[in-house]
């Protein structure tokens, strides 16, 4: 399926990331009676989690899990978890009870890739399906933890693993790898700036492409994909 593309300023994107966050949670609040999301780090969450406080939603229904997490205790200003808390949880009054962190500061991170597998298959069934999964993009065509040419990318079996060997410091991570980008209902993925321009083009227009953002964005059930003009500017079919 072709993902769905708009491209537009950060602020704009931002309103547009929020309606859309609002409409899958109340369809699947609706539905179910919860909304689950993975949420990411870095300018995405920047960007998009201080509009999306300002949402209407019904957040005691909502659980928050995320998609990667460096080995790092929770205020730690490296922590996906501790931005998260400190633009979106903390204002909407988030339950803790249904904001399932990444522990990763206890040392053993092969422990905490395995504890957090446990974790989203007892809430969110086995095999685990999140209704969202927000990824941010590096330069070089990563998501979540998932680098390109790293093994992880061809595992089968795990949810979560560990990653010691990140080119991007820190080198310890735990990360989803490519099952619950799959199993999900919807993935979004947000990139700014020149410097993902060359991912975003590969992602988007060449199919065979490894990089971990297009093969996430073929596997997904629905993917949209949020860019600002200069994340955009090498794309010929737009």
């Amino acid at each position: 399926m072709q993902p769905e593309l708009i491209i537009d300023t950060p602020p704009v994107l931002a309103r547009v990331f929020a309606d859309r966050f609002v409409a899958r949670a109340r369809e699947a609040m609706a539905a179910r009676g919860r909304f689950t999301c993975a949420l990411p780090g870095g300018s995405v969450a920047e960007t998009f989690f201080p509009v999306l406080t300002g949402a209407s939603l019904v957040w005691d229904s909502v659980d928050f899990f995320w998609g990667d997490e460096r080995a790092v205790g929770p205020d730690d200003p490296d922590s996906n978890y501790g931005l998260a808390k400190r633009l979106l949880l903390d204002p909407v009054h988030a339950d803790p009870q249904h904001v399932h962190r990444i522990v990763g500061e206890g040392g053993d991170i092969e422990a905490a890739a395995r504890a957090y597998e446990g974790e989203m298959r007892r809430t969110l069934g086995d095999p685990p399906h999140l209704d969202l999964v927000v990824l941010g993009l590096g330069p070089e065509g990563h998501v979540c933890s998932l680098f390109p040419g790293h093994p992880l990318l061809r595992e089968r079996h795990r949810l979560v693993a560990a990653i010691t060997d990140s080119p991007k410091p820190p080198p310890q991570r735990i990360t989803f790898t490519m099952l619950p980008l799959q199993l999900a209902e919807a993935i979004c993925i947000a990139g700014f700036g020149d410097s993902k321009a060359a991912a975003i083009r590969a992602a988007l227009e060449d199919p065979d492409s490894q990089l971990p953002v297009a093969m996430a964005i073929r596997a997904a059930r629905h993917a949209i994909v949020l860019l600002d003009p200069p994340a955009a500017r090498l794309l010929r079919k737009v």
